[in-house]
């Protein structure tokens, strides 16, 4: 049995560690066609702080009412 274990190690051996692919970013980077303003900036902010802490805000605004149910 051991024969046959080291039989498909060997085999597989090669196969599981050779030819690994090296991921490579292709990235261009260039100058923004527009400058974002501001006041987009404050927006954007705002509603990404909204959808995170929204609704964690609410479930711990209504902890009790959660506890409560019967």
């Amino acid at each position: 049995m051991s024969g046959l274990l080291r039989t498909v190690a060997r085999r597989a051996a090669p196969v599981l560690r050779g030819h690994t692919a090296t991921p490579r970013a292709n990235l261009h980077a260039a100058p923004a066609k527009e400058k974002i303003g501001t006041v987009e900036t404050i927006i954007g902010l705002s509603l990404f702080s909204l959808a995170i802490l929204g609704p964690s805000g609410w479930i711990l605004a209504h902890l009790e009412d959660y506890k409560n149910k019967e």
